[in-house]
């Protein structure tokens, strides 16, 4: 794990019609405020990474589909600086996962149909509160296959 990151399971309330999958609740210990909340597709195989955000804290839940996240760590005053992080989160891994600011972060569409991510934001987006890497040209020492 990195630092600061959160893994905490969510739950799927099943029923007859339907299913309700919960994210975010305001009592949650990784619930930072409110700023926005937006779905982000990836198609199966496509990669979008790496961003870092200055201040935003993401809550990432994915609700249909699976992705692979992967996290990296250059904080320099992080006890896990250097440290890459894989998750998969699906239907069948349904978790939430909590980014703080300044960690790096990428992820990879594995599903075969449609891959899909929520992500509540504590803040509304902000281009220039980011930072951006191409995908596999960087210093992040992370091969995705």
């Amino acid at each position: 794990m990195i630092e600061g990151v959160i893994v905490n399971p969510v739950k799927i309330i099943t029923g007859e019609n339907g299913n309700v999958m919960h994210a975010l609740k305001a009592e949650d210990d990784s619930y930072h405020g409110f700023g926005e909340a937006y779905f982000s597709t990836v198609n199966c195989g496509a990669i979008k990474a790496w961003k870092r955000h200055h201040e935003m804290t993401l809550n990432i839940v994915v609700p249909q589909g699976e992705i692979m996240f992967v996290l990296y760590d250059d904080r320099l005053e992080s006890n896990t600086r250097g440290q890459i992080m894989e998750i998969k989160l699906s239907t069948e891994n349904y978790q939430r996962l909590t980014i703080p600011p300044m960690v790096w972060m990428g992820f990879k569409g594995m599903g075969k149909d449609a891959n899909i991510l929520i992500n509540i934001a504590n803040i509304q987006h902000d281009p220039n509160e980011s930072d951006h890497l191409d995908s596999h040209k960087n210093n992040i020492n992370y091969d995705w296959g």
